[in-house]
């Protein structure tokens, strides 16, 4: 047994929540609904204007160690933050919920802690603004390989493929998780990144175990329209592919076998999530030698559960589903 069933490699970032009202949005120049990146002084502002805001750690791979640890494996976080309240705030609470945070904060650091303001309109909409600070300067120093080398499953996010020291920082952890007999893989994370890192991205599939993607960003990395093709040309490139598709139907391919897993469509009370928390069903599917069908439907299960109401992480036993639904 390896000391930590999943590893993973992102964003830091603390989640910032206050309750407003439309007219605050549009005081502050808020664009209601989406999320959008903001720099240093505009991250500065929107924080000092937030009344009675909770805070809670978050950030994509964050957010998918939580629901694996909703569902009871042993897991580990490598992100970067500095030593301030926030960075403070963040490696605690992520202690605290069952995932170690193996890297301490960093001292006299030029950025601070990333932070995503998020506001909540009385209608439920959020309007995220995310500042990216010191996490997305993570790098090979960060990551320690007593840690990579101990994971069974290494999951990366896509987004800190946008630096170079981010590539070094996958490439090591990805080395050392396989010198250790352990799996590798990655989520795309967004259409846009794979564009700027087209070429980087391609080489990096076929060095990884798996690599979970939606529609847009498996077409962008194979620049095809037809989704078949590229899916064609990924199974080729890496043992297991997955892909999502907004509500429809989950494909899942490793070698000869093709699996599509149905969506029980639900009108969700908020999106946020769905991914994370569909990367964590599969990687619980995978952690525990399921098939891949039943992968997949635990995957389906968990990102239903996180949109059926507010925040990004699981509200219910997520493992009590997968046995209402047969899957344990």
């Amino acid at each position: 047994m390896k000391k930590y069933q999943v590893v993973g490699i992102g964003n830091a970032i603390v989640d910032v929540l206050a309750q407003t009202e439309e007219t605050f949005l549009d005081h502050m120049g808020i664009e209601k609904g989406i999320m959008q990146l903001v720099e240093r002084e505009r991250a500065e502002t929107l924080y000092g204007a937030m009344k009675e805001r909770t805070e809670a750690p978050g950030g994509s791979v964050a957010n998918t160690l939580a629901g694996l640890g909703n569902l009871g494996l042993t897991t580990a976080f490598i992100g970067r933050v500095r030593d301030d309240a926030l960075g403070r705030f963040y490696a605690k609470s992520m202690t605290l919920e069952g995932t170690d945070f193996p890297n301490a904060p960093v001292g006299g650091a030029n950025l601070p802690t990333s932070r995503s303001m998020i506001f909540v309109t009385p209608d439920g909409e959020r309007s995220m603004n995310t500042y990216l600070g010191i996490s997305a300067d993570l790098g090979p120093e960060d990551v320690d390989d007593s840690v990579a080398g101990a994971a069974e499953i290494l999951f990366l996010e896509g987004y800190l493929y946008d630096k170079p020291q981010g590539k070094a920082a996958f490439q090591a952890a990805a080395e050392a998780c396989r010198n250790g007999g352990g799996m590798a893989g990655i989520a795309l994370s967004d259409p846009f990144c794979v564009d700027r890192h087209r070429a980087d991205f391609r080489t990096l599939v076929t060095q990884l175990n798996y690599v979970i993607g939606n529609e847009h960003e498996w077409t962008s990395l194979y620049q095809t329209d037809v989704l078949d093709d590229a899916l064609a040309q990924a199974s080729s490139d890496c043992p297991i592919i997955v892909c999502t598709r907004s509500g429809s139907d989950v494909v899942l391919i490793r070698g000869d076998e093709r699996v599509t897993v149905p969506v029980h469509r639900i009108v969700p009370v908020d999106a946020t999530g769905a991914g994370d928390q569909f990367a964590a069903g599969f990687l619980y599917g995978l952690a525990t030698g399921q098939t891949l069908a039943t992968a997949g439907r635990m995957g389906c299960i968990a990102a239903a559960e996180v949109i059926s109401h507010f925040g990004a992480r699981p509200d219910s036993d997520i493992k009590a589903l997968f046995k209402h639904n047969g899957l344990i």
